[in-house]
């Protein structure tokens, strides 16, 4: 990790739009190309919030809702909630520090549909808590349709997310999501169908959920669990716990094989 990145681990949203706009103004440079999308996205934003309005407006705009008049709701959205940016800032450095694929703050924020699938969410969120629901849903529609990945706005997710891949994504109205959690593709957080109130899971800080897996139902996964590629969870899995199979049953972690490795370091 560089001296840098070492810093921006440690700081706040200042730190990592900062080392964004450096990392833009180099590739403006040697990326002819890409400058004036560098320069439009990036270089000539005021910070990391501004950035991230005129970014998604571009790519969820549509034939009946305008670039124009989406940036005006995504501005509403964030200043409605203080801690939005800090979360946008813990996104792009989970992703940065977790994924191997990713070489740049700069390259996640443009490219990566999972970072901006959960960011589309951040917003509709926010508008949902404020009573906007009709233009929540209407974000939710869009980031199914552009990213693949199908989040309801009344759906809870904590800060430092990654969502690897991100395609095939559903997480249900009554889910909540905690911090620091990576993600992969074809995950469901849904319900079982036996209930109509609180029916989603409740996943725990540092939890890592494989490639197709399901957890099903109003059960709470806690802090650090590991759940494995392909699993249906319909139970309760402990702290640390590693699970898999169909259904899931404990094979390591603390619940099993003491051996087993914890996520802390995975990568995608």
């Amino acid at each position: 990790m560089s001296q840098v990145n070492l810093v921006c681990a440690q700081a706040d949203d200042v730190c990592v739009w900062s080392e964004m706009k450096r990392e833009a103004a180099s590739y403006a440079v040697r990326e002819v190309a890409l400058s004036s999308l560098l320069h439009a996205t990036i270089l000539d934003q005021q910070d990391l919030g501004s950035a991230l309005v005129n970014h998604l407006s571009e790519k969820l705009a549509s034939g009946d809702f305008s670039a124009l008049k989406l940036r005006k709701v995504l501005a509403e959205a964030i200043e409605s909630d203080p801690g939005l940016v800090p979360c946008i800032a813990r996104d792009l450095q989970a992703v940065k520090e977790r994924d191997p694929a990713c070489h740049s703050y700069l390259q996640c924020f443009l490219y990566f549909k999972g970072f901006l699938a959960i960011q589309t969410h951040r917003c509709a969120h926010a508008l949902y808590k404020a009573g906007r629901d009709l233009l929540a849903y209407h974000l939710q529609s869009r980031s199914s349709e552009l990213f693949g990945v199908d989040i309801n706005p009344a759906a809870q997710i904590g800060c430092g997310i990654m969502l690897d891949h991100a395609t095939g994504f559903v997480m249900g109205e009554t889910a909540r999501l905690g911090d620091d959690c990576s993600i992969l593709q074809g995950v469901t957080l849904g319900g079982t169908g036996k209930s109509d109130q609180d029916r989603h899971p409740k996943i725990g800080n540092r939890v890592l959920i494989g490639a197709n897996a399901s957890v099903l139902g109003n059960i709470e996964i806690e802090d650090g669990a590991l759940i494995a590629a392909g699993s249906v969870v319909l139970k309760p899995v402990s702290k640390n716990c590693t699970v898999a199979g169909v259904p899931a049953k404990p094979v390591g972690g603390s619940c099993g094989d003491p051996a087993a490795s914890m996520h802390q370091g995975f990568k995608a």
